[in-house]
């Protein structure tokens, strides 16, 4: 059925016919979604900044303009929230959540993730519909047409969240590697007469030239604590934040020793001895992984070099014999 129908509009409009039949469909599901996504709710601040508009001043003299919402700076993506944004709440905190891990901890950072897929992907499509009709000028296979059409597309829609993902990972592996440093930095501020927050803040600053992704989360946690957050939480939304299992441990211990009433000068001990034996268990892992990564880039670029040096020469003399036979 698909060999017929490429037939067919091959025939009515040449050999880019199943591509414009592609786009024209396309075109028509935009179409079609575009009022859906358009569709916007009133937004409840904006109906409080018209009826407080309605209303009028409370009083006259020189009473400083309230803004409900802070005006920045750069490209205003609000007007294209509507489609930029997951308008399921759930999925919107999932993706937010992912973006803070990596780094990313703007306003915008959902609705620029979102604005990359869209033109990444779109920029993809042209790419792989160019090649596909133009440069490689054109194919009667309908299968490996859309797999060169829609390939490239695929490929700049997904690259957003291999870029984040990759991000993540790097920043976790940051964290964890001057996480036993952090510790034991934090046990001399508290075992010198300082209290938790700070401890978090000097840590914060004596650590941020070698792991500045571990100081930027103490700084949000002392910046929080001053603010009059409660200890417990701030400590939980720092392990959601970071994603580890060694910072997730680490506020189980804080939160338990200020529940129990323990000391924490050794229970930060205690943990800061084991952080320490745990990172050298990864390095020692890492190392003992090596002889088995290398074992492929020995054989590809030793071995056949030797075997051209062992058997090249008796390989010429065989050859040379027997053109003296001939």
């Amino acid at each position: 059925m698909l060999s017929n129908l490429n037939t067919y509009l091959t025939e009515m409009m040449g050999p880019a016919g199943p591509l414009i039949a592609m786009g024209v469909l396309g075109v028509f599901f935009i179409v079609m979604t575009l009022p859906i996504f358009l569709t916007k709710k009133e937004d409840p601040f904006d109906r409080l900044a018209g009826s407080a508009i309605a209303r009028g001043p409370v009083s006259k003299g020189n009473t400083p303009k309230l803004e409900l919402r802070e005006q920045k700076k750069g490209p205003n993506l609000d007007k294209f929230a509507a489609y930029l944004e997951p308008q399921d709440q759930q999925e919107y905190s999932d993706r937010r959540m992912k973006l803070i891990q990596a780094g990313y901890r703007t306003k915008d950072a959902v609705r620029t993730f979102h604005a990359m897929q869209l033109v990444l992907g779109i920029a993809g499509l042209l790419i792989g519909a160019l090649y596909t009709f133009v440069l490689s000028g054109g194919t009667s296979d309908i299968k490996w047409l859309a797999i060169q059409t829609l390939g490239p597309g695929f490929a700049g829609y997904y690259t957003p969240i291999y870029w984040v993902e990759k991000r993540r990972g790097t920043r976790q592996e940051e964290i964890l590697n001057g996480f036993p440093d952090a510790l034991d930095l934090m046990l001399v501020c508290i075992e010198a007469g300082q209290s938790l927050d700070q401890a978090v803040q000097r840590v914060a600053k004596e650590i941020q030239p070698s792991a500045p992704a571990l100081a930027e989360e103490f700084t949000i946690v002392s910046n929080e604590m001053r603010a009059g957050k409660g200890r417990p939480e701030v400590l939980r939304d720092m392990a959601e934040r970071c994603d580890c299992q060694d910072i997730s441990a680490f506020v189980t211990v804080m939160i338990q020793s200020a529940t129990f009433g323990t000391s924490l000068g050794e229970a930060l001990r205690v943990y800061a001895s084991e952080m320490r034996d745990k990172r050298v268990t990864r390095a020692e892992e890492k190392a003992n992984k090596l002889p088995t990564k290398m074992t492929l880039c020995t054989m590809m670029f030793t071995v056949p070099p030797l075997l051209v040096i062992m058997v090249g020469p008796a390989v010429f003399d065989i050859y040379i014999h027997m053109v003296q036979g001939r």
